[in-house]
């Protein structure tokens, strides 16, 4: 797809040394307003009558984490792990289609939160085991791959897929793929490139499923950066193997964080015999306007009007169908997630997969918003003039209270001594523990 309207992004400022001890303040203030998320929600819970199950296979790039119940981190593992989990569901009359209820104290009551009843980690000749069984158990030998996005934690992702797989009322054997993200904003560029990282394992499943014989239909779920793994794997899949398999029914594209251009080569490398693509976009994604001018002010894919020459034209060329959010009203406060939380568009979701038509975790809050746009550039995102400027949204918008001590502790460090830039190591150590501080 061709490029249009491109042109430099602003860049941002420095760092600010005398703001530093008002953004250490202000990170004060904003933990004592803060209430606490439990971390660790994935220990084994019994289960309870009043609530449905969702098991689904794990695919993973992450390393294991230290601590019990959260399984595996956001750093990158060197070799890919699997799990088998179950996730028990609360009744309708303690949650809202679209909705994960999230524990808020330790152990999680099935009655009322999502809790995990299986949680354990399997070898590669199992996982396939498990695989081959519920494929020849489900009514049609159907399997439905997840690819979660940017800025979540690894038992986001388990919760909202089973969130999905539930609400939607998909009967596909549900896998979860699943890629190193630190849970931070501050961790965009290596969340990007943690999708790279990954993309020969998810294309080695893909390969699995393409080979095994009782799995009759894949169809293929992406969510906002984790589309971009879902292409590349894709893409990758289809070189190697001159197209890809024909059982490779659905893939679809919510909120998806790819430049527009990139897109084009992407689908007119995997060639002609190809699924059939459905892209979700809606206009007011302001996550996806921030990632646009983090990206050179080129638009991205799930933020496009798909009425607008040339994007109508070469939509329907590729034989895409697009379904546009822009005036459903669900999701998070940037829009970003209108794909699962609208119970209209997940069970529109499910219902087409079970009958084989063509037709995903995002924590960013308010202040990350103005964070993001007051500086103005990836390289600036930490600013301390943005943190400063975000602090009166990080007291009244959840989301950005979680993400907010984030982001200072990155800039200061956690106690107070100030840093030039952005630690990896750091991070890495520090995001897990730091995640779970706030409630969503």
């Amino acid at each position: 797809m061709t490029r249009h309207h491109s042109r430099n992004a602003k860049g941002g400022g420095r760092l600010s040394w005398p703001l530093l001890p008002c953004v250490a303040a202000l990170s004060a203030m904003v933990l004592s307003a803060c209430a606490g998320r439990p971390t660790g929600v994935l220990v084994p819970v019994a289960a309870n009558p009043s609530a449905t199950q969702v098991e689904m296979l794990v695919a993973t790039t992450r390393g294991r984490a230290e601590k019990p119940g959260e399984m595996f981190s956001g750093e990158r593992a060197l070799i890919p792990a699997f799990a088998d989990i179950t996730v028990s569901i609360p009744p309708e009359t303690a949650r809202k289609a679209g909705e994960v209820a999230w524990p808020r104290k330790l152990p999680p009551n099935p009655e009322t939160d999502f809790a995990a009843l299986k949680a354990a980690e399997v070898d590669r000749s199992a996982a396939e085991k498990w695989l081959n069984s519920h494929v020849r158990k489900s009514p049609d030998g159907s399997v439905l791959v997840f690819i979660h996005g940017f800025n979540n934690q690894f038992e986001d992702a388990v919760f909202r897929f089973a969130q999905i797989i539930h609400d939607s009322g998909a009967h596909s054997v549900p896998v979860l793929a699943t890629w190193p993200s630190r849970g931070s904003l501050l961790a965009y560029g290596y969340d990007r490139e943690s999708t790279n990282y990954t993309r020969n394992a998810v294309e080695d499943l893909f390969q699995y499923l393409a080979r095994d014989p009782e799995v009759k239909e894949v169809s293929i779920l992406a969510h906002s950066m984790g589309n971009w793994l879902a292409l590349e794997s894709l893409r990758q899949m289809a070189i190697r193997n001159d197209g890809l398999p024909a059982k490779f029914k659905n893939v679809m594209l919510a909120a998806p964080d790819v430049d527009v251009d990139v897109f084009g080569s992407q689908i007119a490398d995997m060639g002609k015999q190809r699924p059939r693509f459905t892209l979700f976009v809606s206009r007011d994604d302001r996550a996806l306007a921030v990632s646009r001018r983090v990206w050179g002010n080129v638009s991205r894919l799930g933020a496009i009007d798909p009425e607008q020459s040339p994007y109508r034209e070469e939509l329907a060329a590729n034989g895409i169908t697009v379904i546009d959010l822009t005036r459903i009203k669900a999701g998070d406060n940037l829009h970003h997630t209108k794909f699962a939380e609208s119970p209209e568009i997940v069970q529109l979701i499910g219902s087409r997969l079970s009958s084989g038509q063509t037709l995903t975790d995002s924590r960013l809050g308010l202040g990350d918003h103005i964070v993001a746009v007051t500086a103005g550039a990836a390289q600036t995102v930490g600013t301390a003039a943005g943190l400063v400027v975000a602090a009166p949204a990080a007291i009244v918008d959840q989301n950005t209270r979680q993400n907010y001590v984030h982001h200072v502790e990155t800039l200061v460090g956690p106690s107070g001594a100030a840093r030039s830039n952005t630690s990896d190591s750091a991070c890495g150590e520090q995001s897990q523990e730091r995640s779970g501080n706030c409630s969503r």
